[in-house]
């Protein structure tokens, strides 16, 4: 594990290709994604159009899966709880989250890209870490508290295969699918190459 945190105000790459953002529901979205090995340009191009894209879609975090692409990384541009931008890449993303004492959750609101213009209150821990390898297969450390803790959190999930739906009750999942249907209409299926009607994203 890395010693020292990855500098959190690094530019993150540009001149990527917006893509169409899967939804929940194709198989990509709900498998352990593949771990990456090889740290070329094909990978540097990946990321890229992942920043392009998110930045399209005003999110705060996306993962390949969310693109279609079975790699287990994501990028992020997202405050942190004192309103600071944090942004990153991660490869291959290792969680860790206080325990016993130190643990405490933070109840707000979720989103997804992947489930546009939907939002219901997920509780996660307020804190996290994520260990993983940058872009040229570097060691990087990213933590912090919340909505970066948050991000950070949804964003390895997607890397495992979850989505944030798989933990929700029953009762909250079928709110949450409710507004989901709802704003259906306002997001094109090749959104965000198609912008959406409306401005109701998440992460």
């Amino acid at each position: 594990m890395p010693d020292v945190p990855t500098d959190p105000t690094a530019t993150l790459p540009t001149g990527g290709t917006v893509r169409p953002i899967v939804r929940w529901g194709e198989p990509v979205m709900h498998r352990k994604q593949e771990p990456i090995t090889v740290f070329d340009d094909e990978l540097a191009a990946l990321v890229a159009d992942l920043v392009a894209t998110m930045y399209a879609a005003d999110g705060v975090g996306l993962a390949a899966c969310q693109i279609g692409v079975d790699r287990s990384v994501f990028v992020f541009d997202c405050p942190d709880e004192p309103g600071q931008p944090q942004r990153g890449i991660v490869c291959n993303p290792e969680l860790y989250l206080p325990e016993g004492r130190q643990r405490k959750l933070d109840d707000g609101e979720e989103g997804c890209l992947s489930l546009p213009g939907a939002f219901v209150s997920c509780a996660r821990p307020s804190y996290s870490r994520v260990v993983g390898q940058g872009v040229d297969g570097e060691p990087v450390d990213y933590a912090g508290d919340g909505l970066l803790a948050r991000c950070l959190q949804h964003e390895t999930d997607h890397c495992n295969g979850t989505v944030f739906g798989d933990r929700l009750s029953k009762r909250t999942r079928k709110k949450l699918f409710r507004a989901a249907d709802a704003a259906e209409d306002d997001f094109p299926p090749d959104w965000p190459v198609v912008p959406a009607a409306r401005s109701s994203t998440g992460p």
